[in-house]
């Protein structure tokens, strides 16, 4: 009696010591504070955009906006679809959500000379392989202001932030 006792307190001890730990490692991804509705933060300040990349990371999908200068100007939100800054026409995307992302900054200098030229307007950055990224478009750079189309895997929770010369977009992997 006293050696099942001492089994079935072990038991019971071990998993306790046990679930905590895997209830870490199972929230270790879950987007706190993140959500899918639009952000948007205005900005007196822009610089020129210069480059766009993208990376993975364990939890989410990351897009980076260079700028030469300060830029703290964003709106980024799921739309119906994407569309071309100007024109308004619509920009094709793969996934079954499309983020509309528009920083607030021009990729061209004051004299009109681009400071970003996308090598390939359909596929800015390559996200083969990516757990939420489909495909970023060019949308165009117009009065100011410089927007891409995100495709996502779907609609899946997102936050904004700024670093120095960044504007900085994180797509969850899950809910």
């Amino acid at each position: 009696m006293v050696r099942r006792t001492a089994l079935l307190l072990a038991a019971v001890l071990g998993a306790a010591l046990v679930a905590p730990g895997a209830a870490t490692a199972a929230d270790a991804c879950a987007p706190v504070d993140w959500g899918s509705g639009d952000e948007v933060a205005a900005s007196g300040t822009q610089g020129a955009l210069t480059n766009v990349r993208a990376g993975q990371h364990e939890c989410f999908d990351r897009l980076v906006f260079d700028f030469s200068g300060v830029n703290e100007g964003y709106s980024v939100g799921y739309v119906s679809e994407v569309t071309q800054e100007g024109s308004g026409d619509v920009v094709p995307l793969r996934g079954g959500g499309k983020l509309q992302v528009a920083v607030s900054s021009p990729a061209y200098d004051g004299g009109g000379n681009p400071t970003y030229t996308p090598a390939d307007r359909r596929e800015l950055v390559d996200v083969t392989g990516y757990a939420t990224f489909r495909q970023a478009a060019w949308a165009g750079s117009f009065e100011g202001r410089t927007t891409i189309g995100l495709g996502t895997r779907a609609r899946l929770p997102f936050r904004v932030f700024t670093l120095p010369g960044r504007v900085v977009v994180d797509v969850a992997h899950t809910w």
